[in-house]
């Protein structure tokens, strides 16, 4: 009896997906679901990206693959007429549709996912009874379980973290960094396809349509990885937390579509970039930092996605309840004076892609300080990003960037005033406000913001020992009452 196929979804399209041991040779299903694909107001590059990996694979496997494009993922079942086998999709959402397909029998087994280095019970062993988690914790096993810049049992240099090398402002002098730009794919007769499906199927979408500009197939990860830990991971290290006007992707990797969508996998990355140090073409902060982003952060947030469970999108422990404004989700970067919120979105419209730092301490610093609906903006972060999925945002943007959990997974929340976007981003020169200014027509709304912030949650950020300090300072302002005035009538920002 010939084993099942193997349904793949849109996300698992990496060869340490299918072209195991086990899976060798067997026969593929992959499903192109309208339905799902017109779901919510997608990012049109995101769509872009995920039916163009989708179709390369397709006709990289050819006869072995049974490509089916349907309404529905059980329309397309029910017409193959056979039952399949499964990896674990990456959402509450598509495993409980799995699991209605076992039930029928259209589905005979869901496997685990191969898509990152640990697997969820070895999480849970590590995780045991705990209720906050901390990454540094998680990362330092993840390190030694996986022998990663390990000398025996000490980490490589004797520092497990060495954030503080990490911490650049953006070059004096400069409008970008002086290092070879990314690795771009080179579009081909499917993605000529693919744009033409797009405009002809009229989904609604945000942003615009462009050029793609990230790997979506095996070679074209390898070519990507190999192009950044060759001729940008030295200089990722001291500049990951910086921010430049005219240098949108600085020296990131630009590898977060092909970790999320299943073409490349993390220890293939992490064992390259380690490979770097050791042959001395990379130093050793840089290295670690991007160890720390892959098999840290990015493995984290997955199994915490599961740990927390399904209600984690609804805490909201700041009672955040505004919603987001028009201009922001239709990405009208346009419409936004201060450089470095408009220069943000502008990213998100013109690319689907901005690195941690816009997303955190620009977009999700601003949403926090005007007290946005947490869910709702996690959803927003999910569909305007081309590397956004269900399982990535909610313990980013819930938990790190709103503290809507209340702290289970950080110790503060992460919100700055002008200050620290003057220090770390190179907006504030020419901008229309300033951010030394709190009241007035230059007052910068992150640095006005931030106070407003800071008194909404007074009692909260009181109580906490890394942010009482905040609470102290606010109380000695002397123009305080006109501080929360002003910004409660903001219109422009």
């Amino acid at each position: 009896m010939s084993e099942p196929p193997l349904w793949l979804f849109g996300d698992q399209l990496g060869r340490h997906v299918w072209d195991t041991e086990e899976f060798a040779g067997r026969e593929i299903v992959m499903v192109e679901s309208s339905g799902a694909l017109g779901r919510k107001p997608f990012h049109r590059q995101k769509l872009h990206l995920m039916l163009s990996g989708m179709r390369h694979l397709a006709d990289e496997l050819g006869d072995r693959v049974t490509y089916l494009r349907t309404r529905t993922y059980r329309e397309a079942l029910e017409q193959f007429g056979r039952p399949v086998v499964v990896h674990q999709p990456t959402s509450f959402p598509a495993s409980d549709m799995v699991q209605r397909f076992v039930k029928e029998g259209l589905v005979t087994e869901v496997r685990p996912n191969p898509s990152f280095a640990l697997s969820q019970p070895e999480f849970d062993e590590w995780a045991g009874d705990r209720e906050t988690f901390r990454m540094e914790d998680f990362y330092r096993t993840q390190r030694r379980r996986f022998d990663v810049l390990m000398d025996g049992d000490e980490p490589v240099g004797a520092k497990w973290n060495l954030d503080a090398d990490n911490r650049e402002p953006p070059p004096k002098g400069q409008r970008s960094l002086d290092v070879p730009g990314p690795w771009q794919p080179t579009e081909d007769a499917i993605d000529e396809q693919v744009r033409a499906d797009l405009d002809e199927a009229g989904n609604p979408t945000v942003g615009v349509d462009g050029p793609r500009l990230f790997a979506v197939t095996h070679d074209e990860a390898q070519a990507a990885l190999a192009h950044f830990v060759e001729y940008r991971l030295d200089a990722f290290g001291p500049y990951e937390d910086a921010v430049m006007e005219q240098d949108w992707a600085m020296a990131h990797s630009l590898l977060s579509v092909p970790f999320n969508y299943g073409v490349l996998h993390p220890l293939d990355a992490v064992h390259a970039a380690e490979q770097a140090y050791r042959d001395g073409n990379a130093s050793l902060a840089s290295v670690e930092g991007f160890v720390r982003q892959v098999l840290g952060w990015r493995e984290y947030v997955w199994q915490l996605y599961w740990r927390f469970g399904r209600e984690y999108t609804r805490r909201n422990a700041l009672g955040s309840h505004t919603s987001l404004p028009d201009w922001w989700t239709s990405l009208d970067a346009d419409a936004v004076t201060a450089k470095c919120l408009g220069g943000a979105l502008e990213g998100v419209r013109d690319r689907g892609w901005t690195h941690h730092i816009p997303r955190l301490m620009i977009l999700g610093n601003h949403a926090a300080q005007r007290g946005y609906d947490p869910a709702e903006l996690n959803d927003w972060f999910a569909t305007a990003f081309v590397d956004g999925f269900e399982w990535v945002m909610p313990v980013n943007v819930i938990g790190m960037s709103q503290h809507a959990d209340g702290g289970a997974m950080a110790t503060k929340p992460y919100s700055a005033g002008g200050a620290y976007l003057n220090r770390m981003t190179d907006h504030c020169r020419g901008c229309a406000f300033d951010p030394k200014v709190r009241v007035g027509e230059k007052a910068c709304p992150f640095t006005a913001g931030y106070w407003q912030w800071v008194h909404r949650n007074e009692k909260l950020l009181a109580a906490n020992h890394r942010t009482a300090r905040a609470v102290a300072t606010m109380n000695r302002l002397s123009d305080l009452d006109a501080v929360l005035e002003q910004e409660s009538a903001r219109e422009e920002f």
